[in-house]
């Protein structure tokens, strides 16, 4: 893993950001999530063990406040990566992803150069919304992060923005929000266009779940869940 403060120390160093204070203004990016940058990711792999088995494929969409302090999708970057020396290719995994490790047609890059780059995106991201740091928001988070995660460790890099374990999860917030856990299910709830065919491509799995979590964030505001009333 990258060399962080401990949680605790990482905490309480953030800057305390109440909306409550600036209630009639529109909140930013950076009070919304106390300090935190939310970058929503999507990963294709090779098998399920994130220290064994290759990362195939990663996306990644940031996302910024509008005018009517609402979340909306900002850029999306993308990546077809190389199996890591040594990496377990599960046969089952890349029968279900369609993907082929070895195909030269992919454009696929090192694992190192993919960590470089978009850590090196996220930063800047992270730094023009005035975030203290990045947190992953995915389908299933534990499973994306422990993969990108596991990337970082492997290649050794010291500049990972994100929290090391603190993850926004879609499919948590969709039962609370939507009452289901499935993503397709969940965009249809949320009457945002899910297409199967081209479900299971990390680029288009992360911009539709991109959308969910702005759909839900945004629906907590217009029913008066946000921003919170001053405190007492």
């Amino acid at each position: 893993m990258p060399n962080t403060p401990s949680s605790d120390q990482t905490d309480n160093n953030q800057t305390s950001n109440n909306p409550a204070a600036s209630e009639n203004s529109i909140p930013t990016l950076s009070e919304r999530f106390r300090g935190f940058y939310p970058v929503v990711i999507d990963v294709e792999t090779a098998g399920f063990n994130a220290k064994t088995d290759a990362l195939l494929e990663i996306a990644a969409v940031t996302l910024k406040m509008n005018e009517q302090g609402e979340l909306e999708k900002d850029q999306t970057f993308h990546f077809h990566v190389e199996p890591f020396e040594g990496a377990n290719i599960e046969k089952a995994a890349i029968e279900f992803n369609g993907i082929d490790p070895f195909n030269p047609l992919r454009g696929a890059i090192p694992e190192k150069d993919m960590v470089k780059e978009l850590c090196k995106h996220i930063r800047k991201g992270q730094k023009e919304a005035n975030c203290n740091r990045s947190v992953i928001v995915a389908h299933n988070a534990h499973f994306d992060h422990g993969f990108f995660m596991a990337a970082v460790e492997r290649q050794n890099y010291k500049r990972a923005p994100f929290h090391p374990f603190v993850t926004f999860d879609t499919t948590s917030l969709a039962a609370l929000t939507l009452g289901h856990t499935v993503l397709a299910q969940a965009c249809a709830r949320a009457n945002i266009e899910f297409s199967q065919a081209q479900a299971h491509s990390a680029i288009y799995d992360t911009e539709r779940t991109a959308e969910l979590f702005c759909y839900m964030v945004n629906k907590w505001k217009q029913l008066g869940g946000w921003p919170l009333p001053s405190a007492e």
